[in-house]
């Protein structure tokens, strides 16, 4: 037996009914330092150590935040991602 049962209610809503904390507020607030501070960045070098300031998880912080941008890059110029390459 399947059963499928579809909600459809906001990210908000969502949210409440799970009893998690509304964090738009702090998200609105990190995101406008984000972009305020991103707005020198005008090359990946400059990229690099501005993640690297950022980086809480050191080494491992780094590689997601470098894909992360990778992936950025090669969406914006219409490349194919190719998942699950890694150069560990």
């Amino acid at each position: 037996m399947k059963v499928n049962i579809e909600i459809d209610c906001t990210p908000e809503e969502a949210r409440a009914f799970m009893g998690l904390p509304d964090v738009s507020e702090a998200n609105s607030i990190y995101v406008d330092n984000l972009a305020n501070a991103m707005k020198g960045v005008t090359n990946p070098d400059q990229l690099q150590q501005f993640a690297a300031a950022l980086a809480p998880m050191g080494q491992a912080g780094m590689k997601m935040f470098q894909s992360f941008v990778e992936g950025g890059m090669r969406g914006a110029g219409g490349a194919k991602s190719s998942a699950g390459t890694s150069s560990d």
